[in-house]
């Protein structure tokens, strides 16, 4: 250990210091171990499936044979958005009913709108979602 100075007033100076650098780096500690602990938590939460976000695993293109038309998940629903700009209305999109990307005030509709609906050349399929592969048509 190095030698320390005999006169009070530098040991409390020094001390001083010493202190603050111990509060310091007790402050930082701190707080990194509550940013530790809050990326924890999240990577928790992150690693559960949300039961809420969950749907049924869609079959990959060509894994297998087509769903029947009539077949669609229960419980899933079919909306419709219609974006209006300066210009003019855009393409009308066809979204599942919990889809993530729906943008303004959506409306309902059924399976059998929704893929009279794909047909039409002005409306397209939510490619986030894909509703065309739940509603068992091919459009890609």
């Amino acid at each position: 250990m190095t030698e320390l100075p005999p006169d009070p007033l530098r040991l409390r100076a020094i001390l001083a210091h010493l202190e603050r650098q111990v509060a310091e780096n007790d402050t930082v500690g701190h707080y990194l171990r509550l940013q530790r602990d809050a990326v924890r938590q999240a990577l928790a939460r992150a690693e559960q499936p949300s039961p809420r976000h969950q749907r049924p695993a869609r079959p990959v293109k060509g894994a297998g044979p087509l769903p029947a038309l009539a077949s669609t998940h229960v419980g899933t629903g079919f909306v419709v958005q219609q974006k209006r700009t300066p210009t003019g209305p855009e393409p009308a999109l066809i979204h599942l009913s919990d889809c993530s990307m729906i943008e303004g005030a959506p409306h309902r509709i059924r399976a059998d709108e929704a893929r009279a609906a794909l047909t039409d050349p002005s409306v397209t399929a939510c490619i986030f979602c894909r509703p065309d592969t739940d509603l068992g048509i091919d459009l890609a």
